[in-house]
């Protein structure tokens, strides 16, 4: 059975964890309309995914 030798420091373990943080989001610029959106996203704007109108477009 598996059993560790020694306790984690806390610095060790904070420092084990730094790669584990999210990043930024990416926003390209759309295209038509010139907007920023996330790549692999539907343009809730225009309602468009690669260029095929996928849903209506909410009207304001």
């Amino acid at each position: 059975m598996a059993v560790p030798k020694r306790k984690v420091s806390p610095s060790r373990r904070n420092m084990r964890r730094s790669h584990d943080a999210l990043g930024t989001n990416a926003y390209t610029e759309d295209k038509d309309t010139g907007e920023l959106r996330r790549s692999h996203h539907i343009d809730l704007k225009t309602g468009t995914y690669r260029g095929r109108q996928v849903l209506t477009p909410k009207e304001e």
